[in-house]
């Protein structure tokens, strides 16, 4: 039996990527639709509600992941719920759950990870990336422990450098951004360098992670 499964995602190029890593696995998994945030979801499960599990984004405009988590899991309990973002602040992680998903994954999992996580979940499991299972984990140990608020450290970004970490949240590559830019992609390629030493990180996903947290972008 295939798995039905919807995608709720604003940013179009992401929306794609995940709909083609699902796409490798059409002989397990169907691709119901794609929402383009928590209002759209909603209004689209009112028409068809024959998902399974539902791969949710955070920050969307309108309604974001976690407000629709909340209404989709009173409403139909029946769906599974995976948030499937760049975050992983505890804060995030906590109100995930407590809306009601049953798993949380990051974004830059491979196609078979996300498969893995789907089938997981239909069998009654809590898919996590190992870094959310483990601040998962200090939140179980620590109930009561206050979520600490996003620190507001200066990283001393250029304004061309926040540009170009503005245009990488949005799913664009290199010669994208330097078009957009009106920059050479070399140029890019400095900039992204420049980006990852001076938040101390290795990729695009945690650049992104970073940025959004210590609300640079």
């Amino acid at each position: 039996m295939e798995i039905k499964v919807a995608i709720t995602e604003d940013n179009n190029n992401l929306a794609n990527s995940l709909k083609e890593k699902l796409l490798l696995f059409n002989d397990e998994v169907t691709f119901s639709f794609r929402a383009s945030n928590g209002k759209d979801l909603i209004e689209k499960l009112k028409e068809n509600h024959a998902v399974d599990v539902i791969l949710m984004d955070i920050e969307m405009p309108e309604m974001d992941g976690i407000e629709a988590t909340e209404i989709v899991s009173r409403n139909f309990p029946m769906i599974k719920i995976i948030m499937l973002t760049v975050f992983d602040d505890e804060e995030k992680i906590f109100n995930s759950i407590k809306a009601g998903a049953s798993g949380y994954l990051l974004k830059d999992e491979t196609p078979l990870k996300i498969l893995e996580g789907i089938k997981m979940i239909m069998n009654g499991g809590a898919p996590m990336s190992p870094s959310i299972a483990a601040k998962t984990l200090t939140l179980l140990r620590n109930p009561n422990r206050a979520i600490e608020n996003n620190s507001t450290e200066d990283f001393s970004l250029s304004a061309r450098e926040i540009e170009v970490l503005e245009q990488i949240s949005k799913g664009l590559d290199h010669i994208k951004i330097a078009n957009n830019l009106f920059v050479s992609p070399s140029t890019v390629r400095k900039h992204i360098e420049n980006i990852y030493k001076k938040l101390e990180v290795h990729n695009k996903v945690q650049a992104i992670q970073k940025a959004l947290k210590h609300k640079i972008i």
